[in-house]
C-alpha cells in the first residue's frame, strides 16, 4: 500500500491523498488551493495532478469545504468518471459550493477582461479552471454515504462515515482494506471540530484503534482561547460599534461559520449580553446554507433546537434579514449606523463583502470583526496584520475603521482535541 500527499501537507488547503492498494486506487479529497496568487498558481498545476485521473477507481469525501471538495470538477473534466461518495448533508451543501466556486471564477475572468480592455491592454486574461457547466457535470458523480452505514466502493474494501463536528455533514473515515490479504484499518480525521462548542454535536471518537492514522494538524501546536473569553471579545466589539454609531461587518465563510455566529449572537441577546439586534446575512450562499441545516435537524445538538424555539417565541429579539438580491445588498452601503452585516467570503476576496468593505473601512467609527483563519495573500489577512492602506476592485481604500480580531472561533480542534 503507498500513500501519497498532493495538498494540504505542510500547508493548509488543498486536501488531497492517493491510496493506492495494490488492487485499486483512491482518492480522500480533492481540495482547491486557497490564498491569493501562489495558490492560483497551485491549481493551475493541478491541471497536471500528478497521476492519471482516468485510473482512479472511487473518491471519498470528507466535508464540503473547498479547500477540501473545490478540484472535483477538474477532476471531472480530466476524465474522472467514478463515484464520489459523502453524506447526504454534504451532498447537499456541495450543490450550492461548486456551482458558486465555478461562478466566481467566471466572474473574475470576466472582470479581468474588462478590466484589460478599460485601460487598453492586449493578450488574454486567464480562464476559469472550470464552468458552471462543468461543476454540474461534476455533482452528477456524488454518492450518498450516512453516518455509520458501511458501504463497499470496492472489492475488499469496506468504508464507514463518522461524525467530525467541524461542519454540517462533515466526517472522518473509517476505512478497511486487504492489504496482502491481511485487513488494514486507516483512519483519515478530515478537518475535526471542537468539543462543547454551538450548533453541531461534538466529534464522534475512534472505537478501538487503527493501523494508520492520518490526522489534521491545523492548531496542532496550540490551544484555543477560552470560549467565554471568545463571547467576551464578541461584547466588546458590538458595544464599540454600538457607542460610536457605527455599522458592524462581520466577514464569515458561508457554510458553518455564519450560522455559528448567527448562534452565538442570539445566545448573548438571550443571555442579555446584548441587547437586541437586527442582522443582515448578506451571502445568498449562506442563505442557502443556513435552510439546509435547519433541513437537518438530526445534525445540530440539542442546545441549537433549544435557542431556535427561544428565536421563535420573542421574534422582536434577534431579527434576521437575508438580503437576496443584488438592489437589498447596495441598499445596505446607504445605511452609516447601526448595520450588523455578516457577508461572504470568509477571507475577504470574493463576494459581496468585499462592497462592505470599500464601503466602511474608511470610516473610524465602524468595525470590523475577523472571526476566521485568513490565509496569506487575502485582503482578510492583510487587515489582521495591521494595513493602513488595501486595493478594494483596483481602488486604494484607506483603513481607518477598527479591526477587531476574535481568535477563539476557530471550526478546527486545538492541540487537545487533537489528542482527545
Amino acid at each position: 500500500m503507498r500513500i501519497g500527499f498532493f495538498g494540504a501537507a505542510g500547508e493548509v488547503t488543498g486536501s488531497c491523498t492517493l491510496v493506492e492498494t495494490g488492487e485499486c486506487r483512491f482518492l480522500v479529497d480533492c481540495g482547491m488551493f486557497q490564498g491569493g496568487r501562489e495558490a492560483r498558481a497551485k491549481n493551475l498545476n493541478a491541471l497536471k495532478f500528478g497521476f492519471d485521473v482516468r485510473a482512479i477507481d472511487f473518491v471519498l469525501l470528507t466535508h464540503a469545504h473547498i479547500d477540501h471538495s473545490g478540484l472535483l470538477p477538474l477532476l471531472s473534466v480530466l476524465g474522472y468518471r467514478g463515484p464520489v461518495y459523502a453524506t447526504p448533508a454534504t451532498i447537499d451543501l456541495l450543490q450550492v459550493l461548486l456551482r458558486d466556486s465555478a461562478h466566481i471564477q467566471e466572474k473574475e475572468s470576466e472582470w479581468q477582461l474588462r478590466h484589460r480592455r478599460r485601460h487598453g491592454r492586449s493578450g488574454s486574461v486567464q480562464p476559469p479552471l472550470y464552468t458552471v457547466a462543468q461543476a454540474e457535470a461534476a455533482l452528477k458523480l456524488l454518492r450518498p454515504a450516512p453516518y455509520r452505514e458501511p458501504i463497499r466502493p470496492a472489492e475488499n474494501i469496506s468504508v464507514s462515515f463518522h461524525d467530525a463536528g467541524h461542519i454540517l455533514g462533515s466526517a472522518w473515515l473509517d476505512v478497511t482494506l486487504a492489504d496482502a490479504g491481511k485487513p488494514r484499518r486507516l483512519v483519515f480525521s478530515g478537518d475535526l471540530g471542537m468539543r462543547d462548542r454551538p450548533l453541531l454535536h461534538d466529534p464522534e471518537k475512534v472505537a478501538d484503534g487503527a493501523d494508520v492514522l492520518l490526522i489534521e494538524s491545523t492548531y496542532g501546536d496550540r490551544l484555543h482561547r477560552p470560549f467565554s473569553e471568545t463571547e467576551d471579545e464578541l461584547v466588546a466589539a458590538f458595544e464599540r460599534t454600538r457607542h460610536t454609531r457605527g455599522n458592524l461587518i462581520i466577514p464569515a465563510f458561508a457554510v458553518g461559520r455564519t450560522q455559528e455566529i448567527i448562534y452565538i449572537l442570539a445566545d448573548l441577546v438571550r443571555r442579555e449580553r446584548l441587547a437586541p439586534l437586527k442582522i443582515y446575512i448578506d451571502s445568498p450562499m449562506a442563505t442557502t446554507a443556513t435552510h439546509i441545516t435547519l433541513q437537518h435537524p438530526a445534525l445540530v445538538d440539542s442546545h441549537t433546537h433549544e435557542l431556535i424555539d427561544w428565536m421563535r417565541q420573542h421574534p422582536g429579539k434577534i431579527r434576521l434579514e437575508f438580503v437576496a438580491d443584488v438592489d437589498q445588498s447596495r441598499a445596505l452601503n446607504e445605511v452609516r449606523s447601526g448595520a450588523v452585516i455578516i457577508s461572504a467570503s470568509g477571507m475577504c476576496d470574493a463576494g459581496r463583502i468585499k462592497y462592505h468593505l470599500r464601503e466602511n473601512l474608511p470610516r473610524s467609527e465602524c468595525s470590523i470583526l475577523i472571526t476566521g483563519f485568513q490565509a496569506a495573500g487575502t485582503l482578510g489577512r492583510r487587515l489582521v496584520d495591521g494595513a493602513r492602506l488595501v486595493h478594494i476592485f483596483g481602488k486604494a481604500i484607506p483603513v481607518r475603521a477598527r479591526i477587531h480580531t476574535v481568535g477563539g472561533l476557530s471550526a478546527h480542534a486545538d492541540r487537545s482535541g487533537l489528542l482527545d
